[in-house]
């Protein structure tokens, strides 16, 4: 069995499939998500339509919600924030659904969203999406900074973090840097695993995977780009 960590899929859901397929997920083992599954890729709806199936079929999938589930919501259910939400590539995210207007959006996926947690606690790691707030008593009690969050690891509280290492995404970063952080996790006690999935950018391109038990990282070219 193994624990394995993806982030910030953004609609890729070829590059998602792919990528489970390299790292040969099996019933037995456990894949946490850990946000923006939507936007800016070309089939948002697929990805979590996916993440359904495997959880259907008996796969153990754990999800969070990311900042861009966090604005799609809002978008959806009161029309707040919509013009920023396109913005930042919930135009894709209406055309997988077939949508106009978030209020087309099925519900389904709106109380999916809604039911998300904010951080998981596995062994001796923290998942989020973002980061922590180091800067209020309880840094599990901030969930903003847990979907929004960057720039923080100059104030990692390591008195309170103990032993325990911080698993993120949100903020785009080259693969060079993913390895670096990798390299030197025991020392920082944080990774960011976020590769820039959709961006066509020098390092970035790639969905990328941290394995929880052995610390390896498995990479996967973007494969949707071409076709969105």
């Amino acid at each position: 069995m193994s624990n394995y960590t993806i982030s910030d899929i953004h609609g890729c859901n070829n590059s998602f499939k792919a990528l489970l397929k390299k790292i040969d997920l099996k019933k037995e083992d456990i894949l946490y998500l850990l946000g923006d599954y939507v936007d800016r890729g070309p089939d948002s709806k697929g990805v979590i339509d996916h993440i359904w199936y495997l959880q259907e079929a008996g796969y153990q999938v754990h999800c969070l919600r990311g900042n861009h589930e966090d604005k799609m919501l809002s978008s959806c259910k009161s029309g707040e924030d919509m013009q920023e939400w396109l913005y930042w590539g919930g135009r894709q995210t209406l055309g997988s659904f077939s949508a106009q207007t978030g209020d087309e959006v099925p519900i389904k996926y709106q109380d999916w969203i809604e039911r998300l947690p904010f951080y998981f606690e596995v062994d001796n790691y923290i998942l989020v999406h973002a980061g922590l707030n180091f800067e209020v008593d309880d840094p599990m009690n901030d969930e903003e900074s847990m979907m929004w969050m960057r720039g923080y690891y100059h104030t990692v509280n390591y008195e309170w973090l103990k032993k325990r290492i911080i698993v993120h995404g949100h903020t785009p970063v080259s693969k060079e840097e993913i390895e670096s952080l990798r390299t030197d996790i025991i020392k920082n006690q944080y990774i960011n695993i976020d590769n820039g999935c959709f961006y066509d950018n020098p390092g970035q391109g790639n969905l990328c995977c941290f394995n929880l038990d052995d610390r390896s990282l498995t990479f996967q070219k973007n494969i949707d780009r071409d076709i969105s």
